[in-house]
């Protein structure tokens, strides 16, 4: 169990500088998704939104303040990641308090990832490994997107299957789709755009006026198709945002069928988290992925 008073005084030492001290007059938890405590604390005339956990998700905090800033870095509206770091047995990070509301301009937040999906790398991949969720996500630099797909995306997913004992029919699928992406990417070089990694409607929102704004990110270089195949994934955006975003980047035909391989990742990391009937659904996408193949 964390205690929130423990993190406070390494915050607020944190947080302190030129601009003077500050001091946490106010704490007010607010729910932040499933995976970390999450409070909104006032102090001074500032406020800020704090995440906790266990002192283990320090890397996990270093690696979302890392992908924030490369992202503000590129032009997309994102909280700033203030100060993040450990007091005890509990790890923190800080981050500019953004009020934001569930929608918005979606035609603005098309046009803002597509002009984020037009920032290129010279590889596959990151500077760091992150996490999506609290998965590792591996991202050793690569020249080739199949190799990186198979070898950083969908492999460490089917090994973590093997470890949760998901079941032989998931895993030998599994294994054959990743010795078929070479057919089924055949004559696909996507440019290695700068994205997200985690895009579902769940991580964006809107500020007063409905400027858009995005958190939570997975970054790396990647096929710009992989973040747009995540947002249809959880319900998806209205259309708003998919035509904005086609005037900025196109998609292919191909798309189609490319976007049940990219989101087998993202199914499979839910199937090894929650079990379920993701490890149905995973075992039903790579069998038609298969199909593709035949």
């Amino acid at each position: 169990m964390i205690e929130t008073a423990e993190f406070i005084p390494a915050l607020e030492k944190a947080l302190s500088g030129p601009r003077g001290a500050f001091r946490a007059r106010r704490i007010a938890p607010v729910a932040g998704g499933c995976i970390h405590r999450c409070f909104v604390i006032d102090g001074d005339g500032r406020r800020v939104f704090a995440k906790t956990n266990q002192r283990s998700c320090l890397d996990a905090f270093a690696a979302e303040a890392d992908g924030l800033a490369a992202l503000s870095a590129a032009g997309v509206r994102m909280p700033a990641p203030l100060a993040w770091g450990e007091a005890g047995e509990t790890a923190y990070l800080a981050l500019e308090y953004l009020e934001l509301r569930p929608s918005g301009d979606y035609a603005a937040l098309g046009r803002m990832l597509g002009a984020l999906h037009s920032v290129h790398g010279e590889f596959f991949g990151w500077k760091r490994d992150n996490y999506i969720g609290l998965t590792p996500q591996h991202n050793r630099r690569s020249d080739s997107w199949v190799g990186f797909w198979r070898e950083a995306r969908l492999e460490p997913q089917l090994q973590l299957a093997e470890s949760n004992k998901l079941g032989r029919r998931l895993l030998d699928a599994g294994r054959r789709l990743c010795s078929a992406l070479p057919q089924l990417l055949a004559g696909h070089e996507p440019a290695a755009s700068l994205l997200h990694g985690d895009l579902w409607s769940g991580n964006a929102g809107f500020l007063t006026g409905g400027a858009p704004a995005l958190f939570d990110p997975a970054v790396y270089y990647g096929d710009h198709e992989a973040d747009i195949a995540m947002t249809e994934l959880f319900g998806g955006f209205p259309p708003a945002f998919y035509s904005a975003y086609r005037e900025v980047l196109p998609l292919e035909p191909e798309y189609a069928v490319r976007k049940n391989l990219y989101n087998l990742y993202h199914v499979l990391n839910h199937a090894n988290i929650f079990g379920g009937g993701y490890v149905a659904q995973a075992e039903r996408m790579t069998e038609r992925l298969l199909a593709e193949v035949r």
